[in-house]
């Protein structure tokens, strides 16, 4: 499959203006009902979810607003009455050109401007999802999950961001210290945000340089913004946790929460893939690492004169965003930091 540049005006997809307006037409006459919900435990954003039912159909409401939602406030969506990301990349037709092999189960978006509340209806497919746990993955739906998000790179090989969606400097900065500050002078407490401070003295008592580092991109990630803009642009999705994944009867793959979207180099959406599944991956970072690009080279990517450099700058990129939660482990904790010191010399 050869790539294409996403440089096109995609067909806009219906915004319902209310959720009830939403579910009458999903429910077309028969009765429908909401019914309280409980959080995947890997659901570590603040936004709630219902169950929609209609007969013996099951659809997740999920409720999206910066009041709700810490992970909206600290990457900037929605700020100043701007469109969601979620809801701009589902009305702009975005997801539509997912590649088969992606699934964003959404079904429909009813958005009210007034209050900037975004109520988001997507199949149930809670069967499929990955479960929740500490073991690790089966090594065959891993590969899939790396294989696919080669599929989806390749789709939207160089994708040029016109829409909004999230800067550089959002996906970098938002588990700095100021953050917390800013979070806890503004009333909200939850649980993620108030870890950043704690987590990164304790990357700092281990390994100061390391820590330093990460600060100083967080708070302005300018310099790795200016050396990743050399490589390849795609569309990269941000959160390819294993609470987003699943895998479909099809062999397809649900990708979901759609709040980190934007214009990155492809190793971006890998190097988060290792910070935030290495509890539970199968295999090797660095055998992970080959079989994504692998995958990325049979579609038709040549990878030789771009790859180690973006690799190693897109891996100081998710140390900037995870490194905080890695003191525990040593080991997971000095894979980062080897990389990280290295390649920040080479920043200007």
């Amino acid at each position: 499959m050869k790539p294409i540049a996403m440089n096109y005006v995609a067909p806009r997809r219906v915004v319902y203006d209310c959720l009830e307006d939403l579910l009458d037409v999903l429910a077309a006459g028969r009765e429908w009902r909401l019914e309280p919900m409980g959080k995947h435990v890997d659901s570590l954003s603040g936004a709630p979810f219902e169950r929609a039912i209609i007969d013996d159909e099951h659809y997740v409401v999920k409720h999206i607003s910066r009041d709700l939602d810490w992970v909206m406030r600290v990457l900037g969506d929605g700020a100043d009455g701007t469109r969601p990301r979620p809801l701009t990349m589902w009305q702009e037709g975005l997801l539509d050109a997912l590649p088969d092999e992606i699934d964003h189960v959404i079904v429909g978006i009813a958005h009210d401007p007034s209050t900037g509340h975004l109520h988001q209806v997507m199949r149930d497919v809670g069967a499929a999802m990955v479960p929740a746990g500490d073991f690790a993955v089966p090594l065959d739906q891993h590969r899939r999950f790396l294989d696919h998000m080669a599929a989806m790179h390749a789709k939207y090989w160089g994708f040029e961001d016109r829409y909004g969606l999230t800067t550089t400097q959002h996906r970098y900065g938002f588990a700095h210290p100021a953050v917390t500050e800013a979070e806890a002078a503004a009333g909200h407490d939850d649980d993620i945000p108030r870890m950043f401070p704690d987590g990164w003295a304790a990357v700092r008592a281990q390994f100061p340089d390391a820590a330093e580092i990460a600060l100083a991109l967080a708070a302005d990630a300018g310099p790795l913004n200016a050396a990743m803009a050399h490589g390849p642009r795609t569309l990269v999705h941000g959160d390819w946790k294993f609470g987003n994944l699943g895998s479909l009867p099809d062999g397809r793959t649900v990708l979901l929460d759609w709040a980190w979207p934007g214009e990155a180099g492809p190793s971006v959406d890998l190097a988060w893939y290792l910070a935030v599944n290495c509890d539970r991956l199968p295999e090797s970072k660095e055998d992970a690492i080959g079989a994504y690009r692998s995958s990325l080279e049979r579609r038709g990517i040549a990878t030789g004169q771009w790859w180690d450099r973006q690799l190693e700058l897109a891996l100081l990129g998710a140390f900037v965003q995870l490194g905080w939660s890695k003191p525990g482990d040593p080991v997971e904790l000095a894979w980062w930091t080897d990389r990280v010191v290295a390649t920040s010399r080479s920043l200007d």
